[in-house]
């Protein structure tokens, strides 16, 4: 079964039936996902886990108001991104997406082995590392939207859903952004 398809029938059974298991396999499939998207836009991981575990719980309460619901990315990260600005908002402070990826504990746990994976490894950290660097430098839409699609993979619909645009104005920001990202990785 499609994934769209398999994503509408546990809609069907979360809506109709209430059923906690349907909703567990979207949890599951989705939260590392939407972790990841708000931990770039926090200060710290249990900031980021009491957000995710909000957005969660919001997305239950709403999918049981029977809501017509066409994808369940496109609400969780709706959902996700409002309840970010709501948290800043309420602390009356501003909203930072500049926050660098750290590892749990900090160290580097990368070992060497004579069979140059390791040596990809380091190579990609370091390009992400990079990308990220450079990411700090741009706008706070362009980086939203970079992140939307090639990080979380998500289609420009779906990320117009979440970001109230349309899916012109959408191409045009991927479109910008993914040139000015370009742009900035050139200089170093």
């Amino acid at each position: 079964m499609s994934s769209k398809l398999q994503e509408k029938v546990l809609l069907y059974r979360i809506q109709t039936k209430r059923d906690a298991t349907a909703y567990a396999e979207l949890y599951d499939a989705h939260v590392a996902g939407v972790f990841r998207f708000i931990s770039y836009k926090v200060n710290g991981r249990e900031e980021a886990e009491d957000l995710t575990s909000e957005v969660f719980l919001r997305t239950w309460h709403y999918l049981l108001e029977s809501r017509d619901v066409v994808s369940f990315p496109s609400l969780v990260y709706r959902i996700a991104r409002n309840l970010v600005i709501d948290h800043y908002r309420s602390r009356k402070m501003h909203i930072s997406l500049d926050e660098a990826i750290e590892s749990d504990d900090g160290e580097n746990t990368i070992g060497w082995s004579d069979d140059g994976q390791q040596m990809l490894l380091v190579d990609m950290k370091m390009e992400a590392a990079e990308v990220m660097a450079a990411m700090k430098q741009m706008k706070a839409d362009y980086r939203e939207v970079l992140m939307l699609r090639y990080i979380e993979e998500l289609s420009v619909s779906e990320i117009a859903e979440i970001i109230g645009k349309t899916q012109v104005h959408v191409r045009v920001l991927l479109h910008r952004a993914t040139k000015t990202l370009a742009g900035l990785l050139e200089k170093k």
